[in-house]
């Protein structure tokens, strides 16, 4: 009679063409990390953020999303690689991350919804007439040590003088209904009459938050499949969950396959989670707890975060105990110090 591993192995050969390693359990994906330097966060997560996959925060306002962000990246950084920010709704501010220790030169900032244009206005000249420059000689009279004329005559030509600077557009007719006013570009003086061309740049925002979403999406997917980034953080925490949550499903598995191949370590900021099975960790933040070191200055905050879903978790040992394990610790606190308080 056959033995049992005999019989397994006459069914996978003759599954082998159909289903390979049938009756063999597949290994299990222990997936390396990378630290975020938040002590309390890295010993929660058993060694920080995973490399390869999508690693999701969601939290309200206020919460600590961004200084887990900053942390993470600045760890990377500081370790000689190339990071990448896509921030969609324009909240980035490159001073404070350098001051969390952020190696700007390192880490590549995208701002989506904000379109550089050129607008090309022609300059209007003014040029006061000779008349008006060149002084009037003086007069010896009552004001030059001697007897003159009157001095109510000096006021002659005054009104004529007054009606040719303000021009006749100061004397036209007004409807008694409000008019729209319209904001002119201030007169340049040239010594020539020669119009010139001023060119202004300025960024034009759209209103809905779809152009922005679509171009940040974009943006990420050319980022995870050209490769290069050790981290790619999409920054979506000022849109309203309404909104995210309309991003389609195969949108995320299209990162996580990606990101899984470049080994990039995507870390999405969002109020509301979106990206479902295809996030590898997802994280939970509460509001935030001020710090009230001082009585009238703002020291800091205090965030919670709390594990939602975690994969491929790594066992300390293969031995499994015949008692109940206790529970595991699921939430981490730790202070976040403004950068004019200091260390304390």
């Amino acid at each position: 009679m056959p033995t049992t591993a005999t019989i397994r192995t006459q069914i996978e050969a003759a599954l082998a063409h159909k289903i390979p390693s049938a009756l063999t359990p597949a290994p299990k994906m222990i997936r390396p990390m990378a630290e975020t330097g938040i002590e309390s966060l890295d010993k929660l997560l058993r060694g920080g953020l995973p490399i390869g996959a999508i690693s999701e925060l969601v939290g309200p306002e206020c919460s600590g999303r961004t200084d887990v962000a900053l942390s993470f990246v600045a760890h990377l950084t500081q370790a000689s690689k190339v990071c990448a920010w896509i921030d969609v709704s324009n909240n980035f501010d490159p001073a404070s991350a350098a001051a969390a220790g952020v190696d700007v030169a390192r880490l590549l900032w995208v701002r989506c919804g904000a379109v550089e244009a050129t607008v090309n206005r022609p300059a209007r000249s003014f040029v006061l007439p000779d008349k008006y420059l060149v002084p009037r000689p003086a007069k010896h009279g009552l004001h030059g040590g001697g007897f003159g004329a009157h001095p109510c005559g000096e006021a002659k030509g005054l009104s004529g003088a007054v009606s040719d600077l303000l021009g006749p557009q100061s004397f036209a007719l007004r409807r008694p209904e409000p008019q729209r006013r319209v904001r002119e570009e201030r007169p340049s003086f040239l010594a020539n009459d020669e119009p010139a061309v001023v060119t202004s740049r300025r960024y034009v925002s759209t209103s809905k938050p779809w152009g922005r979403i679509e171009q940040a999406l974009g943006t990420a997917d050319l980022l995870l499949q050209g490769g290069g980034f050790s981290a790619v953080v999409l920054d979506m925490a000022g849109l309203a969950p309404e909104f995210v949550s309309r991003i389609q499903l195969s949108t995320w598995f299209r990162y996580r396959a990606a990101a899984e191949r470049t080994q990039s370590s995507v870390l999405l900021l969002t109020q509301h989670a979106c990206a479902k099975s295809s996030a590898e960790l997802l994280l939970h933040l509460q509001p935030a707890e001020a710090i009230g070191d001082e009585a009238t200055v703002f020291t800091g905050i205090r965030p919670h975060i709390e594990i939602i879903r975690q994969r491929f978790i790594q066992n300390a040992s293969n031995v499994v105990p015949l008692r109940k394990p206790p529970k595991n610790v699921t939430g981490a606190t730790w202070d976040c110090r403004t950068a004019w308080a200091g260390a304390r």
